[in-house]
C-alpha cells in the first residue's frame, strides 16, 4: 500500500471557532472525527493533529509568522490516489463547519535508497 499525507486548510478565524463552542458542540464535532477514523480503520497510519502558531523561515534564516492556512494533517495508506480520495468522502473537515475549509491529499513518494 502507498502512504498519503492529508493536509487540512482553514482560515485562522475558522480555527479560532472551536474556542467559542459549547462542550456539547465540541463532543459532536469530535464524534464526527471518531466516526471517520472508524470508517477508515486499517488505513490510518497517523491520526495527526490540529496545527497552530506556525513560523515561516526565510532563505536568510529569519522567522516570521506563517501565512499559509495549514491547520492539521493525517497520514493514511491506500492502494491508489483514487482509493485515498474515496476515503475522504464524508470527511469531517469538509462537512460544512467552515465554507473555506479544504483538504488536500498528497501521495508520499518513497525515498530513493531508503
Amino acid at each position: 500500500m502507498k502512504k498519503f499525507l492529508v493536509t487540512y486548510h482553514a482560515p485562522a478565524d475558522a480555527m479560532r471557532m472551536p474556542e467559542d463552542i459549547t462542550p456539547e458542540q465540541q463532543a459532536a464535532g469530535m464524534k464526527m472525527w471518531m466516526d471517520w477514523f472508524a470508517k477508515c480503520e486499517g488505513h490510518i497510519v497517523d491520526m495527526g493533529a490540529p496545527l497552530k502558531n506556525s513560523q515561516s523561515q526565510s532563505v536568510d534564516g529569519s522567522f516570521a509568522p506563517g501565512i499559509k492556512q495549514f491547520s492539521g494533517y493525517t497520514i493514511i495508506q491506500a492502494e491508489s490516489m483514487d482509493h485515498a480520495k474515496s476515503l475522504m468522502q464524508g470527511h469531517p473537515h469538509t462537512s460544512g463547519w467552515s465554507q473555506a475549509a479544504t483538504l488536500e491529499v498528497h501521495e508520499i513518494a518513497p525515498m530513493p535508497g531508503m
